[in-house]
């Protein structure tokens, strides 16, 4: 009976490993799309959620390749960066914006950085400026370290001898890293793994 229940706490267990990600993945799917599409209440459901894709696919497609619309935008967001309290807000959002996925991203030089000598400590961040003699710090790098299992983070200045290149991983696999708290896996490992098992079949 003992092994029996054994067996049926361990299964239980394993299906909670498989389903869990499938399980958070469809449900930030479906509070993304609920979200979106809940901005244009008025229609059927699922159309507002097309509509305001279509809507922002045609700004994006308007501020890129068009003179015009590149103007338009340019100005608005000129007028946004110069009223005094909501430039504020609106430049901070648009740079964080910037450094994510626009032409200028800043996350895309993943680091290992020697955070403490005695112990050796290293950590993965991601290099966001690399000369900061125009604040009087020669020979500073500015370093952004992502926070465990969240978004947010911090930059520190240090020595730019206490930083070397991470060469055996993206910016990508970097980033899942450091979120992840060290325990994802890079593509060349999964693939390891993948022909060991095979192997082993």
């Amino acid at each position: 009976m003992r092994r029996f229940a054994a067996v049926v706490i361990r299964s239980f267990l394993q299906g909670l490993l498989i389903l869990s990600p499938i399980a958070l993945t469809a449900y930030v799917i479906y509070v993304v799309f609920d979200g979106v599409d809940s901005l244009v209440p008025w229609v059927p459901r699922g159309i507002g959620f097309l509509i305001i894709i279509t809507v922002v696919t045609f700004i994006g497609y308007m501020g890129t390749r068009f003179f015009v619309g590149r103007m338009l935008f340019d100005a608005f967001d000129y007028l946004l960066e110069h009223i005094p309290g909501i430039r504020f807000i609106y430049s901070s959002i648009k740079d964080v914006m910037d450094s994510f996925v626009g032409d200028k991203k800043r996350f895309n030089k993943p680091v290992w950085v020697c955070t403490n000598l005695h112990p050796e400590v290293w950590r993965i961040g991601f290099m966001t400026q690399k000369d900061l003699a125009y604040l009087g710090m020669n020979g500073k790098v500015a370093v952004y370290l992502p926070h465990s299992y969240a978004i947010s983070g911090y930059v520190i200045i240090v020595e730019a001898k206490n930083v070397k290149a991470v060469t055996k991983m993206n910016a990508a696999e970097a980033m899942k890293f450091a979120v992840s708290g060290g325990i994802t896996t890079t593509d060349e490992e999964k693939s390891l793994q993948h022909d060991k098992k095979i192997r082993r079949s």
